[in-house]
């Protein structure tokens, strides 16, 4: 198995590419070891000294580090942890009926046309770019004229994430949704 490592636009982050379908569908943030239960992956991952958030996403793994740590230390633990999961054949999710689909459950939300708008928009235009620097966005709400989203993977923490968030998002949302006159972050 040959496993291709990519930069991010976060230089925490590292994006590592095993050849093969890590996810199904929908992702997976995991921020420490003690919320990663549900993934022996994550768990493996989490064992390496430095590692403070892994992401799932269709064909890749994100791994975020710690400022002090170095890739060139971390990278031999980190690939050979995923060689060895997919070699052996092991699921990335134990119960994979929890990942995220990219929209935080909203109540009542369903109904509304610019809702429903937004995350047309997000799914097919957003999501996708910022999966190939490895990083998801979900929606969190629509409230007077604000939409509220959590950056996951690489796109949290990065320092570009804001321009992305108002000069890139925000931008857009507000060209096609007129009711849409703010982005802000989350956690």
């Amino acid at each position: 198995m040959f496993i291709q490592t990519e930069q991010t636009p976060n230089p925490a982050t590292l994006k590592f590419l095993p050849g093969c379908t890590v996810m199904e569908e929908g992702t997976a943030f995991f921020e420490s070891a003690d919320v990663a239960t549900n993934s022996p992956l994550a768990q493996r991952l989490f064992e390496v000294e430095g590692i403070r958030g892994v992401f799932f996403g269709a064909d890749f793994v994100t791994i975020t580090k710690e400022d002090e740590k170095e890739w060139y230390i971390l990278k031999p633990s980190i690939l050979g942890a995923i060689m060895e999961h997919f070699t052996a054949g092991r699921p990335v999710l134990l119960n994979p009926s929890e990942v995220s689909t990219g929209h935080a459950e909203t109540e009542g939300e369903e109904d509304n046309e610019v809702v429903s708008q937004i995350k047309e928009l997000l799914d097919t235009r957003v999501r996708p770019a910022v999966a190939q620097d490895g990083g998801d966005i979900v929606f969190q709400g629509f409230e007077n004229g604000v939409v509220y989203l959590t950056m996951m993977g690489a796109c949290q923490g990065c320092p570009s994430s804001t321009m992305t968030l108002k000069m890139g998002i925000e931008n857009m949302l507000r060209h096609y949704i007129p009711e849409v006159t703010e982005v802000r972050a989350v956690a």
